[in-house]
């Protein structure tokens, strides 16, 4: 055996001395498996990091850390959010794999070209920032980051994707948690900040994702996502009490756009399920009696929690919004203040913001395509929705239909908060949960029906 492999290993290096000397291509040696299956290891491991982190690593955790991440000062490695650094690691030691990184570019782009288009307005975008001197680390973190986590999860197997899936199961749940916690205690875990200005008298509850809106919207996402997927939870003894546990933390954490879209679709399934019914479908008698109960049971739960005044600051919500509406009034107001030549490259930060300041937007503009206007120009603005637009077609071609709930949730969220016109993670933390928890099916292929022997002679005897 000895004496095979030395015969093998010198006939190699012979044809390797003949093949250099005729100028010959030498075939590319591949990577050890060993290698490549630490490599894998790696990946997944900085990934699954990465969801711990987008989900409780916010701005306001980071900014109560001493990192400067929304705060002026500090260094660069201060303006980039600590997931964009573990998906950039990622992103590397997936295009040294195989040893072959444009290759690598070539498979994650092949099938999913619509993502050049959204990496084409993006760098227009970037390079808008760089000519006017502004801080481009905004788009890195907002516009950017969702793109490479999604190429990430794309090129994972499912059983690759489970550790992923159950770290953002633990966070969610730990935001939930703390969510419930103070709003029972009215103890900030973490103090609610807006860049380095420390809000006080906010009743709301903002866990680790940052700001009550933020945190409304990605819980939301993920009651539908049990809701319209079960494959998320199988279990139906687990699935139920998990989307109770999280439908009730809405109630603390207080958006009222994610309440009123998660309880319409919960009632057009209800809809939807009462017509089969009476349509004829069929259901276990055990399934019957536990649904019935729990109706009851929620019901009770419902009317319990009225008396004893839990819904009272939620409720007033939408009856005083405490000047929010007047808010989005001025938002639009706003751009009738600036003259079209501002308007089409963007206008002067200073004016903006002292703009703002005059018309009570201290707290931002609360529409994504208006902020976008008056950051970034009516130009990008519209390069940048296109971008997204092709990134959104792409994201559903991959994804379950009920994927679309979601979708419809992002454009309510950013066109009535500032949502993704600000420096966040939002959009990254929104995707993944459509990436990750609602993927598309795989439909296994049909194989053609087998035929018996003297099937098979008769048809090799007709076309004969």
């Amino acid at each position: 055996m000895t004496l095979t492999r030395s015969a093998s290993s010198h006939h190699l290096q012979r044809h390797s001395a003949y093949a250099a000397a005729h100028g010959a291509r030498m075939p590319r040696r591949r990577p050890l498996p060993d290698v490549t299956q630490l490599i894998n290891v790696a990946i997944i491991g900085l990934l699954t990091l990465a969801m711990i982190t987008v989900f409780t690593l916010s701005g306001s955790v980071l900014t109560n850390l001493k990192i400067s991440y929304l705060t002026p000062g500090g260094n660069f490695l201060h303006k980039l959010h600590p997931t964009t650094f573990l998906t950039f690691m990622a992103t590397l030691l997936l295009l040294m794999r195989d040893g072959d990184p444009i290759g690598e570019i070539n498979r994650a782009f092949s099938n999913a070209k619509l993502l050049l288009v959204h990496l084409f307005c993006w760098f227009a975008l970037l390079i808008q920032m760089f000519v006017l001197d502004r801080p481009f680390t905004v788009i890195i973190d907002t516009f950017l980051l969702p793109v490479l986590l999604c190429l990430l999860i794309w090129r994972l197997t499912p059983q690759q994707r489970k550790p992923l899936i159950w770290a953002l199961h633990a966070a969610m749940l730990l935001n939930i948690l703390i969510g419930y916690y103070e709003f029972a205690s009215g103890h900030r875990i973490v103090p609610l900040t807006l860049g380095s200005v420390v809000v006080l008298g906010e009743w709301r509850s903002a866990a680790l994702l940052g700001h009550p809106l933020t945190a409304s919207g990605i819980v939301a996402a993920y009651i539908m996502a049990l809701v319209l997927r079960p494959a998320v939870c199988p279990p139906l003894i687990i699935r139920i009490p998990l989307i109770t546990f999280a439908l009730g933390s809405l109630m603390a954490f207080g958006g009222r756009t994610a309440l009123m879209t998660v309880l319409t679709v919960l009632a057009i399934m209800g809809m939807i399920e009462a017509f089969n019914l009476m349509r004829g479908k069929r259901v276990p008698l055990l399934v019957a009696v536990g649904a019935i109960c729990l109706i009851f049971a929620a019901v009770g739960l419902v009317f319990a929690a009225y008396s004893l005044g839990i819904f009272d600051k939620m409720l007033l919500r939408f009856t005083s919004d405490k000047g929010s509406a007047l808010a989005r009034v001025a938002t639009f107001d706003m751009l009738s203040h600036f003259q079209w030549g501002e308007l089409v490259l963007g206008p002067n930060p200073v004016r903006v913001n002292a703009l703002q300041s005059q018309l009570g937007l201290n707290y931002g503009i609360e529409n994504f395509w208006v902020s976008c206007i008056v950051q970034f120009g009516l130009v990008h603005t519209v390069l940048i929705t296109l971008g997204l637009t092709c990134f959104a077609i792409e994201l559903m071609r991959r994804s379950s239909p009920a994927a679309w709930s979601i979708l419809l949730l992002i454009l309510m969220i950013a066109a009535s908060s500032v949502s993704f016109s600000s420096k966040n993670i939002q959009l990254a933390q929104l995707v993944l949960l459509i990436a990750l928890l609602m993927p598309r099916d795989v439909r296994p292929a049909v194989q053609p029906p087998r035929m018996r022997p003297r099937q098979a002679m008769y048809r090799d005897q007709e076309f004969a």
